[in-house]
């Protein structure tokens, strides 16, 4: 980040009791160098008043158009905008964004933006299903806002479903990485992505597994990068202990054949699939009922049986021509030999080829990779954290995409 010039982010506050939770997204963009000005709805104020917004941001909140007329802020404010974050983002809020309603400091902010706009919408479940939000959501994914899909959990009083704001770290990641991008368009925008990560665990008795030291980090960043460019994420998520992507739709699984049935279950509707995910290539043939004690005889042997082989499974059971199929292949020796070998044995677009071991790619920040394609090309992918290795995965994917607007 550029520490003389730092990035200029509006925060704009929807009138949503999840503005609370606005508070501690605030305190991360500030304490991480960005220049944060607050521009609340007046009814958003209801739920944090100005003096919060103020001693958090370091700055006079700019909540009305006729605050400091001579600055004109209902233009300059989004004219000078890096990013516009707005969180909760309502139902009305959208609403009045998609159909370009200037009624208030935030959405002529957000007319004037020219810089990405990211929604993090909280709303009832019912009111985020409604038809109208969803044809105001899609609006604005078109226009190439980034419309992030709500939480599943606990909303007011003792409602539970589809609505709730997702966790603040999660969306600070989400806004640095958009930043990263530079003002990119969102080359994503109404696509369906389907990504595996982490590892499976095949069990041996209800206390042992068989399993691998994938952390599921890279995974994880390929849905929150892929998300920062407008798609729609669906995550298969395989014993990670990671908080989840801000605006992903993560299904849990633990073994290998939940994955392949979570994965099956969604690959039909994806234009792209990833499989990041570390698959054991083998299970026991019998889980024990209970734990296995020791007898003094020594252990007993282990009958083990193969995984089915999800990547060459779904590279045979592609919907269409158009899907991008993309594979990870974790190797410790003969690196491009073996990734050569696996990419023709796949048939899958793209396969990502790490070289892992000895504290490299397993449980790490960053990683590096050769990503081999089908086309024959080899793209090196120097050492770096693992965001940066997923954005140029997806730059990969993106040019391998048809357009929908000219069939190529």
């Amino acid at each position: 980040m550029n520490t003389e010039n730092p990035p200029e982010v509006v925060l704009g506050v929807g009138a949503g009791i999840a503005a609370y939770k606005v508070c501690e997204l605030l305190r991360r963009f500030t304490e991480s160098g960005h220049r944060v000005q607050v521009v609340p709805t007046a009814e958003a104020l209801r739920f944090v008043g100005e003096p919060t917004w103020a001693a958090l941001s370091g700055r006079p909140v700019a909540a009305g158009v006729w605050d400091a007329v001579h600055e004109v802020p209902h233009v300059r404010i989004g004219q000078r905008a890096d990013l516009v974050f707005v969180a909760p983002a309502t139902a009305d809020l959208m609403a009045k964004a998609a159909h370009g309603i200037a009624d208030d400091l935030l959405t002529n902010t957000l007319l004037t933006a020219r810089c990405p706009v990211v929604f993090a919408p909280a709303m009832h479940t019912e009111m985020w299903e409604h038809p109208a939000t969803q044809a105001n959501v899609a609006t604005l994914r078109a226009r190439g806002a980034i419309v992030l899909d709500p939480d599943i959990g606990r909303l007011t009083g003792t409602d539970t479903g589809r609505g709730r704001l997702p966790d603040p770290a999660a969306l600070f990641d989400a806004g640095r990485l958009v930043l990263a991008r530079g003002g990119l368009p969102a080359d994503l925008a109404g696509r369906r992505v389907l990504i595996s990560a982490g590892g499976t665990r095949e069990p041996i008795d209800p206390v042992r597994f068989i399993g691998n030291r994938s952390s599921g980090r890279q995974g994880y960043a390929l849905a929150a990068t892929a998300l920062t460019r407008g798609a729609e994420v669906r995550l298969v998520s395989a014993n990670v202990a990671l908080p989840d992507p801000a605006g992903a739709d993560v299904r849990r699984v633990g073994s290998a054949v939940e994955l392949r049935e979570a994965v099956l279950a969604e690959h039909a509707t994806a234009d792209i699939v990833v499989m990041a995910a570390a698959v054991a290539d083998f299970r026991p043939a019998e889980s024990a009922p209970g734990k296995i004690k020791k007898t003094g005889e020594g252990p007993s042997p282990i009958e083990l049986v193969e995984n089915p082989d999800i990547l060459l499974e779904l590279t045979r059971r592609r919907p269409r021509g158009d899907q991008v199929i993309v594979g990870f292949a974790a190797e410790t020796d003969h690196v491009l030999e073996h990734g050569r070998a696996k990419l023709a044995r796949k048939g899958c677009d793209l396969l990502v080829v790490n070289q892992v071991g000895e504290g490299r790619a397993f449980g790490t920040e960053d990683n590096q990779a050769v990503v081999l394609g089908a086309d024959g090309s080899a793209t090196d992918i120097p050492n770096g954290p693992k965001e940066e290795l997923a954005d140029r995965v997806w730059d990969l994917v993106a040019a391998r995409l048809t357009r929908p607007d000219t069939g190529r």
